[in-house]
């Protein structure tokens, strides 16, 4: 049993619905869950409900951020994605006897922008506190975090999501930030059910964290979603964290409760670490439903722990949370309180240079996504959505503004092909932006030539196709090579025009008649005719003088 539920859980460990409003009403709006057992589909009780009373979700988050850093919080231990198991652990990652803590000044200062970034206000005195539990990956027995005094407190986070319900409206919502506290990481545990035992990798162990702690603002798995998805982007945004959750970088924890309005709070499950933004919505939002039922069949909620396994779509128990465990926090005796400074308050001494200066952090703080999207908006004319799309793919705003400055056509065509061509082929191929077959430079050659009526819009859908292939052939070539330059002949065009009237006698009548819709047959058969080699407006041109 217990080798069952430890390979459930490490599958899980490696692995939305829209709400419009803070009070919900979950059995209508979510979708039942499919699930086979041990979960409950959601369809199998919904007759069983009182839909005549509302359920209010509350969702709060606790976000777990590996700091970007080339080494460890308290050591000197490199910090890399995928090295070989315990190969970057020092004395200290490995709690030897007689080994200190040496705070990260990188870390810090991590912390400190991050804080900046989501309002915060930044504590110029925190402390470091021990948290003691066991685990087998966390060899120390204690975890060095900041719990009474943490770094940062009293933030706030502005998200916003789209309704699809209502034509795309987008909704706009802010989650307070209670605190971001500087911890450690503990190590990785495999579990290999075919030997039976446990293996302990302690590369991770040590690796400086942010905990940014939100307050239950949320009511449903898309806000959280949202809230998680923007954070991601500030995050990479000042370079506190790479912030990829494939990579365990990001994982996030969700305390989910259910009450009517104006009752207090349920009882709360927490559902631990989900590193995908679309997990968190899915796993919230049926953690929800779950406890709905639960409650309206006669049940109660136990205060515990669970997974979420993405494979059932659903949320399975972990742990029982009702007996509170003592986690004996008290004060880490080897780190001393950590003083910041701000400019007014900065020492005279020599060694000032080592001191962390909030107001020279504040300064340097980078252009923030918000930001970045609102000038999108207003500099290119293009949709809002458009810009959430564009800087939630990493390097895509760069890719889009690089073809608008290169190209002669209007933005809001250029981000046509941008976002349902190009980022439509990266994803069906699995390929970063940074890697695509065509550089932003040629895609902007091939809509030059579009925009200057070289070629039609049916032709440059095959010659970006061709120019996929990466053989670095520019556009112009590939339009020559396979005959797809528009008949630039008016002479021609309209002999041709002439031969598809010929050939369609009932259309030419129909049309002569009134039916100007039927005008539309006669396009295509001139396309058809030319391999899409004319300009339809020409085309239509032509096509009622011959007829007038």
């Amino acid at each position: 049993m217990a080798a069952r539920m430890a390979r459930r859980c490490w599958r899980w460990f490696w692995g939305g619905k829209l709400c419009t409003g803070n009070v919900v009403e979950f059995r209508d709006r979510l979708r039942p869950v499919a699930t086979s057992a041990p979960c409950r589909s959601a369809g199998e009780t919904a007759a069983k409900r009182n839909c005549d009373v509302p359920w209010v979700g509350v969702v709060g988050l606790e976000i777990h951020a590996q700091i970007t850093s080339n080494s460890k919080l308290f050591s000197g231990s490199e910090v890399q994605f995928a090295a070989p198991p315990n190969s970057a652990v020092s004395f200290f990652d490995a709690s030897l006897p007689g080994t200190l803590p040496v705070l990260n000044r990188r870390c810090v200062e991590a912390a400190v922008t991050t804080g900046l970034a989501l309002n915060c206000t930044i504590n110029k005195k925190s402390l470091f506190d021990r948290k003691h539990y066991f685990y087998a990956d966390l060899p120390a027995g204690y975890q060095i975090t900041q719990q009474r005094l943490p770094i940062a407190v009293n933030g706030s986070l502005s998200y916003s999501f789209f309704i699809e319900k209502k034509q795309n409206e987008m909704v706009t919502r802010t989650v307070r930030i209670k605190q971001i506290q500087l911890e450690q990481d503990s190590g990785k545990s495999l579990h290999d059910d075919l030997e039976s035992q446990t293996l302990i990798d302690l590369n991770r162990a040590g690796v400086g964290l942010l905990e940014v702690v939100m307050e239950p603002d949320m009511c449903c798995g898309e806000e959280a979603a949202a809230a998680v998805r923007e954070l991601q982007l500030i995050l990479q945004a000042v370079g506190s964290s790479q912030a990829n959750m494939a990579e365990g970088q990001l994982r996030v924890d969700a305390n989910v409760s259910v009450h009517q309005p104006g009752q207090h709070y349920g009882v709360r499950t927490e559902v631990k670490n989900i590193n995908s933004a679309r997990f968190l919505a899915k796993a919230i939002d049926y953690e929800i439903q779950r406890q709905i039922e639960e409650l309206e069949n006669g049940g109660t909620i136990l205060n515990e722990t669970r997974a979420f396994d993405a494979k059932l779509g659903c949320t399975i128990p972990m742990r029982d949370k009702e007996g509170k465990q003592d986690y004996r926090f008290m004060p880490e005796p080897n780190l001393p309180p950590l003083i910041l400074h701000d400019a007014k308050s900065l020492p005279s001494r020599s060694s000032y240079q080592q001191e962390v200066n909030i107001d020279w952090l504040q300064e340097r703080l980078p252009e923030l996504p918000s930001v970045k999207r609102a000038k999108l908006v207003e500099h290119y004319g293009i949709q809002p959505q458009h810009s959430f799309t564009l800087l939630n793919e990493d390097g895509l705003a760069e890719f889009f503004e690089t073809v608008v400055k290169a190209t002669e056509m209007n933005p809001k065509k250029v981000i046509g092909w941008v976002l349902k061509d190009t980022l439509s082929l990266l994803k069906q191929n699995s390929l970063p932006v940074k890697k695509s077959p065509l550089s932003p430079l040629l895609l902007a050659e091939l809509l030059n030539l579009l925009e200057r009526g070289i070629i039609s819009s049916s032709a440059a859908k095959q010659v970006f196709q061709e120019m996929w292939k990466g053989e670095g052939k520019s556009p112009a070539l590939i339009a020559k090579e396979k005959n797809l330059e528009l008949i630039q002949d008016r002479n021609e065009l309209e002999r041709i025009c002439q031969s598809v009237m010929g050939g369609h006698p009932k259309e030419v009548a129909e049309v002569k008649q009134g039916n100007h819709k039927v005008l539309n047959k006669l396009i295509g058969a001139v396309q058809r005719t030319t391999r899409g080699r004319s300009d339809p407006v020409l085309v239509k041109q032509m096509l009622e003088k011959l007829l007038a």
